[in-house]
């Protein structure tokens, strides 16, 4: 937003800044035509070189109708058109382009996923949380390239190089990582740029790139050592000074934070609700009047506020997000996995630099778009990169690893219970419940690591055979396993702080718990007051089918812990161990002892369903369910 006129701009130029700006002290100007940019956004990849299956401009869509979507291919391709209609072209991203892959990736050190955005073309990205799943050093690897040491030498699975310069070699991003509000406690110093400035002719604009504030609370506390996590909007406001004295007027913020719509048959362009008491509406609401566009990601979710939303489908009507003038700001989001891309229009006057229009619009990338199919056939260079990781991963992405009766997704009940959860806090418990492995009695999983789909065959058909890639989609973290001891008080602390405003809880997160475990929530009691109840029954969880070896006992009755000292072996995750989901009773365990990989596990427990083994049925009689109860 300028703060010169455009006569004052051109009185300056012409050296006659003492004269006064009247009729006979100015001569005319010729007018300059506007530079239109375009800018094309995406966020929260993750690594999805292939497909991620079916996908709706509007989720009143029929599914038999939904177009298969996205691959690195397809993105590539869809961003070449783009390009192709205006030269002025910069593709950006709003964070999580790596961490919580496929195993088509993350097998390889996300590698593939750097390598395959650097050929879609992207400049520009914000640092999300899971850029830190592996923390801060291998961050800056991805970023500058070079190949991954296990015990000081190169990993076999790093630098296959099948999309870089050379094979055998690393190149890094080719993009640059961006992250303003992340800074290295030690130094004061950011992690990262702050922001990257892309030329037009004479006309500039700066991406600011931010991570959401709240990423210590969400991914492994090793992952953020040493870092400090500033106020999103602040960060902003600040550097706008800096911006401005570059003569700099177009500014775009890039952050990996988001909202949802609100109900209805929401359209990837629309903006039901506008995000009403979302963490996005609220950074914005904060923002200088001097930002032009955010573009935003973190929730998954496909929003359009700004003036083409289109609510619903078909009610299109002008909006935005209000700033902290009320002027009202375009902000977008584009789903997840490479199903959408964002593409604004983005105009500018070259002599005040202002911005003048901002239209932005979500496209589906559609892979039976018959003239972007063509050009992949054209030029399958980015295809031939990913069908070369795929040949790669498929020996251990096909192998057959268990058996299942029936979907068990990751989609929770009223009471917040999983399926998928269910299984994979018994495979935990499995693997940790022998004495000399930690000797558990009980496991809990963090929903949120309960990845999408959960145990499922998506053509439908049961009984389905598990592969190793179904189990490492739901479990893609590379997590260990951690036993510690916790006193019957602690337990109830634990479960207690799963609800929002108790022990600093920001949200609600229901745990998934081992077969043996039952207990019971009030919907309507006040925060660290809702577990009314808690019974356990050992179960010996290497048999298969389970068998319980004791009478049940109660832990927690009508809300009252009945033996507040007795002590309890119990596994999670080491994500959760360090405090990760604000799980912070945790970090208050005793005689804390390692275990195996999350995915070993499963795998393991997995592996007493296979043929000629019967099946694992999720509703069968031994394995407990409901674990979890929600009462009025």
């Amino acid at each position: 937003m300028s703060r010169l006129t455009v006569l004052a701009r051109a009185v300056a130029a012409a050296g006659l800044a003492g004269l006064a700006l009247s009729a006979c002290a100015v001569t005319s100007v010729p007018a300059q035509a506007p530079v239109t940019i375009k800018i094309v956004g995406f966020n929260d990849y993750h690594g999805n070189l292939e497909s991620p299956g079916t996908f709706g401009a509007n989720s009143a869509v029929p599914s038999a109708q939904r177009p298969p979507v996205g691959g690195a291919d397809y993105l590539a391709a869809y961003v070449a058109r783009m390009r192709a209609a205006n030269p002025n072209t910069v593709v950006v991203g709003a964070g999580d382009f790596i961490g919580a892959t496929p195993l088509i990736s993350s097998l390889f050190f996300d590698e593939p996923a750097v390598e395959t955005l650097n050929k879609i073309g992207v400049e520009f990205s914000a640092v999300g949380n899971h850029e830190f799943d592996k923390g801060k050093d291998e961050l800056r690897r991805l970023q500058n390239g070079g190949c991954k040491l296990t015990n000081g030498a190169p990993d076999a699975n790093s630098c296959r190089g099948y999309g870089s310069a050379v094979p055998g070699s690393f190149d890094g991003a080719k993009f640059r990582w961006l992250s303003a509000n992340v800074v290295e406690t030690a130094t004061g110093k950011t992690l990262l740029p702050a922001y990257g400035i892309k030329t037009f002719g004479k006309v500039k604009v700066a991406f600011i790139g931010m991570t959401l504030k709240g990423t210590p609370g969400i991914v492994t506390p090793t992952g953020v050592a040493g870092l400090t996590f500033r106020d999103e909007a602040q960060t902003v406001n600040e550097l706008v000074p800096r911006l401005r004295a570059q003569g700099i007027e177009a500014i775009v913020v890039l952050v990996h934070q988001g909202g949802f719509q609100g109900t209805g048959n929401s359209d990837i362009n629309g903006c039901v609700g506008d995000l009403a008491g979302s963490d996005i509406a609220e950074i914005v609401k904060q923002l200088d009047n001097a930002v032009d566009l955010v573009i935003s990601g973190h929730t998954h979710a496909a929003y359009n506020c700004s003036r083409n939303t289109l609510d619903n489908g078909s009610v299109a009507r002008s909006t935005g997000l209000p700033n902290k003038l009320g002027r009202k700001v375009p902000v977008t989001s584009a789903s997840a996995f490479g199903r959408v891309l964002t593409e604004v229009d983005m105009t500018i006057d070259p002599v005040t630099r202002d911005v003048l229009d901002v239209s932005p619009r979500n496209r589906l990338i559609d892979r039976t778009d018959g003239e972007v199919t063509a050009a992949i056939t054209a030029n399958p260079e980015v295809k031939n990169v990913v069908q070369a990781y795929k040949n790669a991963v498929s020996p251990l992405a096909n192998q057959v690893v268990g058996r299942i009766t029936a979907p068990l997704a990751n989609a929770a009940d009223a009471a917040g219970e999983m399926p998928a959860g269910d299984l994979i806090a018994d495979a935990q418990l499995q693997a940790t419940q022998p004495a000399a492995l930690g000797g558990a009695v009980m496991a809990f999983m963090n929903p949120g690591g309960v990845r999408n789909p959960g145990f499922v065959n998506t053509a439908g058909t049961y009984p389905y055979d598990l592969t190793y890639g179904d189990a490492f989609t739901v479990q893609p973290f590379g997590n260990s396993l951690v036993t510690m001891t916790l006193t019957a008080q602690q337990l109830k602390d634990l479960l207690e702080q799963q609800f929002a405003g108790c022990k600093n809880q920001t949200t609600t997160r229901i745990l998934q718990v081992s077969n043996g475990l039952q207990y019971r929530w009030s919907a309507s009691a006040p925060a660290c007051a809702k577990v009314t109840d808690v019974s356990f029954t050992p179960t010996d969880v290497q048999a298969v089918p389970p068998v319980a070896t004791g009478p049940t006992e109660q832990i927690v009755v009508g809300g009252v812990v009945q033996n507040p000292n007795r002590t309890y072996r119990v596994t999670v995750n080491n994500f959760m161990a360090t405090g990760g989901d604000g799980f912070t009773v945790l970090t208050g365990g005793a005689s804390t002892q390692g275990g195996a990989q999350d995915i070993d596990a499963l795998v393991a427990y997995l592996a007493g369903y296979q043929a000629p083994a019967a099946a694992y049925d999720p509703a069968a009689a031994v394995l407990r369910k409901p674990r979890i109860q929600r009462v009025p």
